[in-house]
């Protein structure tokens, strides 16, 4: 009989023990609730007790939340119409707040981050969110740490995800890109032909102060023309040539009359004579035989 109630005081014993043990894993800590106060004190990880029927455990995970928040609907301050979500990186630092101050802090984090999200769209222009986005982060996660504090909840950072536009926008920006890269295009040609013209400028001054070195170009350039195996070979007439000849026609033409010389009129000159440069006329056609023909009719 003795033994029998050592047995059940001993089994009961050790259903109480196993009532009242808990476990708190590494990344947790534990409140302790006794008749539905906080005890003070959190417990760490490991074995703990508690008062069966009395305390009530509640564990808090410590590990770092990844909360993805849905795509919010805006738009920007130069009124384009946007889509853009982004993500939030959070962990629980004070776990009483975060038990006490709000039911569900992930839910409460949630509704912030959304509403927070689309007030920073209204806020920032096209070029902000597509090209300023860290800036843009750091002003979203001072948007939600400033709530979060109160319960006790850490902000690691803050991410904008993707930022969707109209397909209307989205070809209006490929036609910008489109003229812009060719802007760029035409002006990278342009002080190409400058620099090149510059250079041939520079040579040539060179090749007129040294003829043999153009004579050297002119023959390159027709074994180059003669080795594409062309039908028609088209040969330069040379400078030169034309210049001497040129100097020749200067030389064998007369001198001008004198500008002062009086001209003499056919009146003042000796009979039988012709002033200088006058026309000669024209001696009277010898008279016309008449012919068989002629006397027929």
């Amino acid at each position: 009989m003795i033994v029998e109630i050592l047995g059940g005081l001993i089994a009961l014993g050790g259903l109480g023990i196993a009532m009242s043990a808990r476990v708190i894993k590494q990344f947790e800590q534990g409140l302790v609730f006794r008749f539905g106060k906080l005890q003070q004190g959190v417990r760490g990880p490991g074995l703990t007790m508690l008062i069966p029927g009395v305390d009530q455990l509640r564990k808090v995970n410590l590990q770092i939340v990844t909360l993805p928040v849905p795509a919010q609907d805006g738009i920007t301050r130069d009124n384009v119409t946007v889509r853009v979500d982004a993500v939030v990186y959070f962990k629980v630092q004070d776990p009483a707040k975060a038990v006490i101050n709000v039911e569900d802090y992930r839910f409460a984090m949630l509704q912030v981050a959304q509403t927070s999200l689309r007030s920073i769209i209204g806020k920032s222009e096209l070029d902000d969110l597509l090209s300023n986005r860290e800036h843009l982060n750091q002003g979203l996660e001072l948007m939600i740490d400033t709530p979060a504090l109160e319960w006790g909840i850490d902000i690691d950072r803050v991410e904008i995800k993707d930022v969707a536009l109209p397909e209307s926008m989205k070809r209006s920006m490929s036609r910008q890109a489109e003229a812009e890269r060719e802007r760029r295009a035409r002006i990278i040609t342009a002080d190409g032909e400058l620099q090149a013209s510059k250079k041939l400028s520079e040579a040539a001054g060179t090749m007129e102060q040294t003829p043999a070195a153009l004579q050297l170009r002119l023959l390159q350039t027709i074994v180059e023309v003669a080795a594409e195996k062309n039908s028609t070979l088209v040969l330069p007439f040379p400078v030169e040539l034309l210049r001497f000849l040129e100097k020749n026609t200067l030389t064998d033409r007369p001198a001008a009359q004198p500008a002062d010389q009086p001209a003499v009129s056919p009146a003042d000159s000796p009979a039988g004579e012709l002033p200088q440069g006058a026309p000669t006329p024209r001696e009277p056609a010898e008279q016309r035989q008449p012919t068989e023909r002629d006397s027929s009719v």
